[in-house]
C-alpha cells in the first residue's frame, strides 16, 4: 500500500496499472507531433482469423494493381498481414501457399511468434509474396490464403485484393508486379518498388 497526498492509502496494483496506461501518453508527448500513436491509421478491410485461442491473423490482404488495371500471369503480389500470439507456446510461420501463386516467399527462416508477441507483416515493403501468379488479380476480388505453422494446425482464410490506390498508395508492390502509377497517391508518397525482397521459397514446414 502507498500513501496518497491526501493521507489516503492507493493499492499498489492501481498504480500500477494507471503507470502502464499513461507511459504509451507520456512517450507520445516527449516524441512531439510525430510520435506513432498521434497519427491517425486507416482500418484495413483485411481479413480477421484464430488459428488457435491464443494466436490470430488480423489485417490480411493482397495488394492488387491500381484500379481499372490487373496483375498478370506470372507476375508477383505483396501479402500483407499482423500475426498475434498471446500466450504459450511460440510458434513459427513456416509456409503459405495460395492456388493463384506457385510458390509464396517468407523472411529466411519463416516468421518466428514468441510467447505474447505481436509481428506485423503490414508493409510499406511486403515481406511476404506470391510468386509468379497462375491466374490474373485484379481489385476487389478475394483469394483463399492457407498459413502453415510449426506446431499450430494450417489455417486457410479468404483475403481481399485491394487496389493499389487512396489509403494503400503508400504501400509498396511486389518486386514483379505492374510497374503502373497508383490511381491516387498523396502528394510525395508515391509507392515503389525497392529492390528484391530477402525471403527464401517455402516448401515444406
Amino acid at each position: 500500500m502507498i500513501c496518497s497526498s491526501r493521507g489516503r492509502t492507493v493499492p499498489r496494483r492501481i498504480l500500477v496499472a494507471a503507470a502502464a496506461v499513461l507511459a504509451p501518453l507520456i512517450a507520445g508527448c516527449e516524441a512531439g507531433t510525430n510520435a506513432p500513436s498521434l497519427h491517425w491509421h486507416q482500418p484495413t478491410t483485411g481479413t480477421f482469423a484464430t488459428v488457435t485461442k491464443n494466436i490470430t491473423i488480423s489485417n490480411a490482404y493482397v495488394l492488387g494493381p491500381p484500379i481499372g488495371k490487373v496483375l498478370g500471369t506470372g507476375q508477383n503480389a505483396g501479402l500483407f498481414l499482423s500475426l498475434v500470439n498471446a500466450g504459450k507456446p511460440p510458434d513459427r510461420l513456416v509456409g503459405v501457399s495460395t492456388p493463384v501463386a506457385r510458390s509464396v516467399l517468407l523472411p529466411s527462416g519463416g516468421v518466428t511468434l514468441s510467447a505474447g508477441q505481436r509481428v506485423l507483416l503490414a508493409g510499406p515493403q511486403p515481406r511476404l509474396v506470391l510468386q509468379n501468379l497462375t491466374k490474373p488479380l485484379a481489385g476487389g476480388t478475394v483469394i483463399t490464403i492457407t498459413l502453415t505453422f510449426a506446431k499450430a494446425q494450417a489455417t486457410t482464410i479468404n483475403v481481399p485484393v485491394v487496389p493499389w490506390a487512396t489509403f494503400y498508395s503508400t504501400i509498396s508492390p511486389a518486386p514483379g508486379a505492374s510497374s503502373a502509377s497508383p490511381s491516387t497517391s498523396p502528394k510525395g508518397h508515391g509507392a515503389t518498388t525497392s529492390g528484391s525482397p530477402t525471403p527464401s521459397p517455402t516448401g515444406s514446414p
